[in-house]
């Protein structure tokens, strides 16, 4: 089986993490500066087979797009066009930011490892993953 890759996009820097090959188990990966998240990719696809590719939706809690889609859009439509074989595929990603902080804390991150923006992102992404693996489980039963 390839994996799947998700990303939690965001203007400064991105999130990205991955499943196992039996897309089992959802595992950050890095976090890479969004200039170079697209490079990214296509480096890490040229490495290991991906099945799929999740980016995190923003959405506000009216179901309202959150400003940072305008900045998503072109990004995923650049990905689709670089990636013709590879579906990309938005995934909801509201409240990723504070289950990354909660996970944090229950993980006895100490403060100054919680303020660490760039590991919020990593895992946020590794939440966004884990969130579909979930919802396509319990489609499969």
């Amino acid at each position: 089986m390839s994996r799947i890759l998700a990303i939690d996009y965001g203007k400064k820097r991105s999130g990205v993490a991955v499943t196992d090959p039996l897309q089992l188990i959802a595992g950050g990966l890095t976090t890479v500066s969004t200039t170079e998240l697209l490079a990214f990719i296509k480096q890490y696809v040229i490495k290991e087979p991906v099945e799929r590719i999740l980016v995190g939706l923003p959405k506000q809690m009216n179901n309202d797009a959150s400003e940072n889609m305008k900045r998503i859009e072109p990004f995923v439509n650049t990905l689709r066009k670089q990636l013709p074989t590879i579906p990309v595929t938005y995934v909801d990603e509201r409240f990723t930011s504070v289950l990354a902080h909660r996970a944090m804390l229950d993980a006895g991150l100490k403060k100054k490892d919680r303020q660490n923006k760039a590991l919020v992102d990593e895992i946020s992404a590794t939440i966004i993953l884990q969130s579909y693996l979930e919802t396509q489980k319990r489609m499969n039963i």
